[in-house]
Protein backbone atom coordinates (compact mmCIF):
# COMPACT_ATOMS: atom_id res chain seq x y z
CA UNK A 1 0.00 0.00 0.00
CA UNK A 2 1.75 3.15 -1.20
CA UNK A 3 1.70 6.35 0.75
CA UNK A 4 0.13 8.30 -2.07
CA UNK A 5 -2.64 5.82 -3.01
CA UNK A 6 -5.36 7.99 -1.44
CA UNK A 7 -6.21 5.47 1.29
CA UNK A 8 -7.23 6.68 4.77
CA UNK A 9 -3.78 5.72 6.07
CA UNK A 10 -1.92 7.71 3.40
CA UNK A 11 -1.56 10.98 5.33
CA UNK A 12 0.01 9.52 8.52
CA UNK A 13 2.24 7.31 6.39
CA UNK A 14 3.43 10.32 4.42
CA UNK A 15 4.44 11.97 7.67
CA UNK A 16 6.38 8.86 8.72
CA UNK A 17 8.09 8.68 5.33
CA UNK A 18 9.06 12.36 5.50
CA UNK A 19 10.55 11.91 8.97
CA UNK A 20 12.40 8.84 7.77
CA UNK A 21 13.81 10.74 4.77
CA UNK A 22 14.87 13.63 6.98
CA UNK A 23 16.67 11.24 9.30
CA UNK A 24 18.49 9.61 6.39
CA UNK A 25 19.70 13.02 5.18
CA UNK A 26 21.02 13.79 8.66
CA UNK A 27 22.85 10.49 8.75
CA UNK A 28 24.37 11.17 5.35
CA UNK A 29 25.64 14.52 6.57
CA UNK A 30 27.16 12.87 9.62
CA UNK A 31 28.90 10.31 7.43
CA UNK A 32 30.42 13.03 5.31
CA UNK A 33 31.61 14.81 8.43
CA UNK A 34 33.12 11.67 9.91
CA UNK A 35 34.90 10.78 6.64
CA UNK A 36 37.49 13.34 7.62
CA UNK A 37 38.80 10.76 10.09
CA UNK A 38 39.50 7.51 8.14
CA UNK A 39 40.39 5.52 11.25
CA UNK A 40 36.85 5.72 12.60
CA UNK A 41 34.94 5.93 9.29
CA UNK A 42 34.25 2.17 8.91
CA UNK A 43 32.72 1.62 12.40
CA UNK A 44 30.59 4.73 11.95
CA UNK A 45 29.32 3.52 8.59
CA UNK A 46 28.34 0.17 10.16
CA UNK A 47 26.48 1.99 12.91
CA UNK A 48 24.64 4.13 10.37
CA UNK A 49 23.71 1.03 8.34
CA UNK A 50 22.30 -0.67 11.44
CA UNK A 51 20.25 2.42 12.31
CA UNK A 52 18.84 2.70 8.79
CA UNK A 53 17.99 -1.02 8.72
CA UNK A 54 16.15 -0.74 12.05
CA UNK A 55 14.16 2.25 10.79
CA UNK A 56 13.24 0.42 7.59
CA UNK A 57 11.98 -2.52 9.65
CA UNK A 58 9.84 -0.23 11.79
CA UNK A 59 8.32 1.43 8.71
CA UNK A 60 7.52 -1.98 7.22
CA UNK A 61 5.82 -3.02 10.46
CA UNK A 62 3.75 0.16 10.40
CA UNK A 63 2.72 -0.48 6.80
CA UNK A 64 1.74 -4.07 7.63
CA UNK A 65 -0.39 -3.07 10.63
CA UNK A 66 -2.10 -0.34 8.65
CA UNK A 67 -2.90 -2.76 5.84
CA UNK A 68 -4.35 -5.29 8.31
CA UNK A 69 -6.60 -2.62 9.82
CA UNK A 70 -7.65 -1.42 6.38
CA UNK A 71 -8.51 -5.00 5.28
CA UNK A 72 -10.61 -5.48 8.43
CA UNK A 73 -12.91 -2.53 7.65
CA UNK A 74 -15.24 -4.43 5.21
CA UNK A 75 -15.63 -7.28 7.73
CA UNK A 76 -16.52 -4.82 10.48
CA UNK A 77 -19.08 -3.09 8.23
CA UNK A 78 -20.70 -6.44 7.38
CA UNK A 79 -20.87 -7.38 11.07
CA UNK A 80 -22.51 -4.05 11.89
CA UNK A 81 -25.11 -4.53 9.13
CA UNK A 82 -25.98 -8.02 10.37
CA UNK A 83 -26.23 -6.77 13.95
CA UNK A 84 -28.62 -3.99 12.91
CA UNK A 85 -30.83 -6.47 11.04
CA UNK A 86 -30.93 -8.75 14.08
CA UNK A 87 -31.75 -5.77 16.28
CA UNK A 88 -34.70 -4.86 14.05
CA UNK A 89 -36.05 -8.42 14.28
CA UNK A 90 -35.72 -8.46 18.07
CA UNK A 91 -37.39 -5.06 18.39
CA UNK A 92 -40.23 -6.25 16.15
CA UNK A 93 -40.74 -9.34 18.30
CA UNK A 94 -40.65 -7.31 21.52
CA UNK A 95 -43.11 -4.72 20.18
CA UNK A 96 -45.62 -7.42 19.21
CA UNK A 97 -45.17 -9.70 22.22
CA UNK A 98 -48.60 -9.92 23.88
CA UNK A 99 -48.79 -8.55 27.37
CA UNK A 100 -50.32 -11.80 28.60
CA UNK A 101 -47.01 -13.55 28.10
CA UNK A 102 -44.75 -11.12 29.97
CA UNK A 103 -43.36 -11.82 33.42
CA UNK A 104 -45.15 -8.91 35.04
CA UNK A 105 -48.57 -10.47 34.32
CA UNK A 106 -47.84 -14.10 35.05
CA UNK A 107 -49.98 -13.85 38.16
CA UNK A 108 -53.15 -12.66 36.35
CA UNK A 109 -56.37 -14.70 36.80
CA UNK A 110 -56.09 -15.92 33.21
CA UNK A 111 -52.63 -17.36 33.82
CA UNK A 112 -53.61 -18.79 37.21
CA UNK A 113 -56.42 -20.72 35.56
CA UNK A 114 -54.09 -22.12 32.88
CA UNK A 115 -53.22 -25.43 34.49
CA UNK A 116 -52.04 -26.95 31.24
CA UNK A 117 -49.71 -24.20 30.15
CA UNK A 118 -47.23 -23.13 32.80
CA UNK A 119 -45.75 -19.67 32.14
CA UNK A 120 -42.57 -20.47 33.99
CA UNK A 121 -41.74 -22.83 31.17
CA UNK A 122 -40.96 -19.86 28.99
CA UNK A 123 -38.44 -17.07 29.36
CA UNK A 124 -39.91 -13.77 28.21
CA UNK A 125 -37.43 -11.52 29.97
CA UNK A 126 -35.67 -11.04 26.63
CA UNK A 127 -37.01 -10.14 23.21
CA UNK A 128 -36.43 -13.69 21.94
CA UNK A 129 -38.74 -16.25 23.62
CA UNK A 130 -36.90 -19.39 24.61
CA UNK A 131 -38.10 -22.85 25.57
CA UNK A 132 -36.62 -23.53 28.99
CA UNK A 133 -35.94 -26.86 30.63
CA UNK A 134 -39.17 -27.53 32.45
CA UNK A 135 -42.17 -29.79 32.03
CA UNK A 136 -45.07 -29.07 29.73
CA UNK A 137 -48.46 -30.51 30.55
CA UNK A 138 -50.14 -32.01 27.52
CA UNK A 139 -53.07 -34.25 28.44
CA UNK A 140 -51.92 -33.89 32.04
CA UNK A 141 -48.76 -35.87 31.23
CA UNK A 142 -45.35 -34.43 32.18
CA UNK A 143 -43.10 -33.92 29.20
CA UNK A 144 -39.45 -32.94 29.46
CA UNK A 145 -37.87 -30.03 27.64
CA UNK A 146 -36.28 -30.52 24.20
CA UNK A 147 -32.87 -32.12 24.13
CA UNK A 148 -29.77 -30.06 23.63
CA UNK A 149 -28.99 -29.58 19.98
CA UNK A 150 -32.62 -29.50 18.88
CA UNK A 151 -33.97 -26.02 18.26
CA UNK A 152 -37.28 -25.09 19.91
CA UNK A 153 -40.34 -24.66 17.74
CA UNK A 154 -40.51 -21.20 16.11
CA UNK A 155 -42.63 -18.54 17.79
CA UNK A 156 -43.12 -16.17 14.88
CA UNK A 157 -45.53 -13.61 16.32
CA UNK A 158 -47.67 -11.44 14.07
CA UNK A 159 -47.57 -7.66 14.06
CA UNK A 160 -50.37 -5.11 14.27
CA UNK A 161 -49.80 -4.25 10.61
CA UNK A 162 -50.27 -7.89 9.57
CA UNK A 163 -53.50 -8.22 11.54
CA UNK A 164 -54.85 -4.95 10.12
CA UNK A 165 -54.02 -6.11 6.59
CA UNK A 166 -56.57 -8.93 6.85
CA UNK A 167 -60.06 -8.48 5.54
CA UNK A 168 -62.67 -7.71 8.18
CA UNK A 169 -64.50 -11.01 7.68
CA UNK A 170 -61.28 -12.98 8.27
CA UNK A 171 -60.10 -10.88 11.19
CA UNK A 172 -63.49 -10.78 12.88
CA UNK A 173 -63.14 -9.99 16.57
CA UNK A 174 -59.64 -11.37 16.90
CA UNK A 175 -57.04 -9.31 18.72
CA UNK A 176 -53.27 -9.28 18.37
CA UNK A 177 -52.88 -10.72 21.85
CA UNK A 178 -55.23 -13.67 21.22
CA UNK A 179 -53.42 -14.66 18.03
CA UNK A 180 -49.93 -14.37 19.52
CA UNK A 181 -50.92 -16.33 22.62
CA UNK A 182 -52.18 -19.04 20.27
CA UNK A 183 -48.83 -18.97 18.41
CA UNK A 184 -47.01 -19.50 21.68
CA UNK A 185 -49.36 -22.34 22.62
CA UNK A 186 -49.06 -24.28 19.37
CA UNK A 187 -45.27 -23.96 19.61
CA UNK A 188 -45.47 -25.63 23.02
CA UNK A 189 -47.48 -28.47 21.45
CA UNK A 190 -44.80 -28.87 18.77
CA UNK A 191 -42.03 -28.91 21.39
CA UNK A 192 -43.88 -31.59 23.35
CA UNK A 193 -44.35 -33.71 20.22
CA UNK A 194 -40.68 -33.32 19.30
CA UNK A 195 -39.76 -34.63 22.74
CA UNK A 196 -42.00 -37.67 22.36
CA UNK A 197 -40.54 -38.41 18.94
CA UNK A 198 -36.96 -38.54 20.29
CA UNK A 199 -37.58 -39.82 23.81
CA UNK A 200 -36.35 -43.41 24.44
CA UNK A 201 -39.20 -45.90 24.74
CA UNK A 202 -38.14 -47.09 28.20
CA UNK A 203 -38.65 -43.57 29.56
CA UNK A 204 -42.26 -43.33 28.36
CA UNK A 205 -45.29 -44.50 30.28
CA UNK A 206 -47.50 -47.15 28.70
CA UNK A 207 -50.28 -44.73 27.78
CA UNK A 208 -47.80 -42.27 26.21
CA UNK A 209 -45.92 -44.93 24.23
CA UNK A 210 -48.71 -45.43 21.70
CA UNK A 211 -48.89 -41.71 21.00
CA UNK A 212 -45.10 -41.48 20.73
CA UNK A 213 -44.99 -44.30 18.16
CA UNK A 214 -47.77 -42.66 16.16
CA UNK A 215 -45.96 -39.32 16.24
CA UNK A 216 -42.74 -40.98 15.07
CA UNK A 217 -44.53 -42.41 12.04
CA UNK A 218 -45.90 -38.96 11.21
CA UNK A 219 -42.53 -37.29 11.75
CA UNK A 220 -40.89 -39.74 9.33
CA UNK A 221 -43.17 -38.82 6.42
CA UNK A 222 -41.72 -36.70 3.63
CA UNK A 223 -44.05 -33.76 4.24
CA UNK A 224 -43.18 -33.51 7.95
CA UNK A 225 -39.63 -34.84 8.30
CA UNK A 226 -37.37 -32.40 10.13
CA UNK A 227 -40.12 -29.84 10.77
CA UNK A 228 -41.88 -28.87 14.02
CA UNK A 229 -45.52 -29.97 13.99
CA UNK A 230 -48.63 -30.48 16.11
CA UNK A 231 -51.87 -32.34 15.57
CA UNK A 232 -55.44 -31.12 15.64
CA UNK A 233 -56.07 -33.43 18.59
CA UNK A 234 -53.33 -31.59 20.54
CA UNK A 235 -55.39 -28.39 20.59
CA UNK A 236 -57.03 -28.15 23.99
CA UNK A 237 -56.51 -24.56 25.13
CA UNK A 238 -56.51 -22.44 27.08
CA UNK A 239 -55.27 -19.98 24.47
CA UNK A 240 -56.47 -21.99 21.47
CA UNK A 241 -59.50 -24.25 21.33
CA UNK A 242 -61.39 -25.94 18.53
CA UNK A 243 -64.25 -23.46 18.69
CA UNK A 244 -65.19 -20.74 16.22
CA UNK A 245 -62.51 -18.41 17.58
CA UNK A 246 -59.86 -21.12 17.43
CA UNK A 247 -60.76 -22.03 13.86
CA UNK A 248 -60.56 -18.35 12.90
CA UNK A 249 -57.11 -18.11 14.48
CA UNK A 250 -55.90 -21.16 12.53
CA UNK A 251 -57.24 -19.59 9.33
CA UNK A 252 -55.37 -16.38 10.07
CA UNK A 253 -52.14 -18.26 10.84
CA UNK A 254 -52.41 -20.17 7.56
CA UNK A 255 -53.10 -16.98 5.61
CA UNK A 256 -50.14 -15.16 7.20
CA UNK A 257 -47.75 -18.04 6.52
CA UNK A 258 -47.21 -19.14 10.14
CA UNK A 259 -48.51 -22.67 9.69
CA UNK A 260 -49.08 -25.14 6.89
CA UNK A 261 -51.75 -27.80 7.09
CA UNK A 262 -51.62 -31.32 5.70
CA UNK A 263 -53.40 -34.60 6.34
CA UNK A 264 -51.56 -37.79 7.24
CA UNK A 265 -53.75 -40.81 7.83
CA UNK A 266 -56.55 -39.86 10.18
CA UNK A 267 -54.79 -36.76 11.51
CA UNK A 268 -54.79 -33.11 10.50
CA UNK A 269 -51.16 -32.09 10.90
CA UNK A 270 -50.02 -28.48 11.25
CA UNK A 271 -46.42 -27.57 10.42
CA UNK A 272 -44.89 -24.48 12.06
CA UNK A 273 -43.07 -22.29 9.55
CA UNK A 274 -39.97 -20.25 10.34
CA UNK A 275 -39.40 -16.60 9.60
CA UNK A 276 -37.31 -16.09 6.46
Amino acid sequence: MDAGDGSPAASPLDAVAAAFKSRVVELQDLVLARSMFPATALPDLKSVDASVTAMETQVQDIRRHLQEEFDAIPKAKKLIEQSLKQQEKLQHMLANLPSGMREDVFATPFEQSSSRMRPECFNFSSSVPEYNECELKIKEEPVAAPKKGRAPAPRWYISTEELDSLSSYMRGRLTLEKVNIAINEVASYADANAHLVTCPKQKLSADMLDKALELRDIAATGAVKGKPFFLEVDIKGPGLKLDNTGKAILTVLRHLGRIHETRIGRHRVFLLLKQA
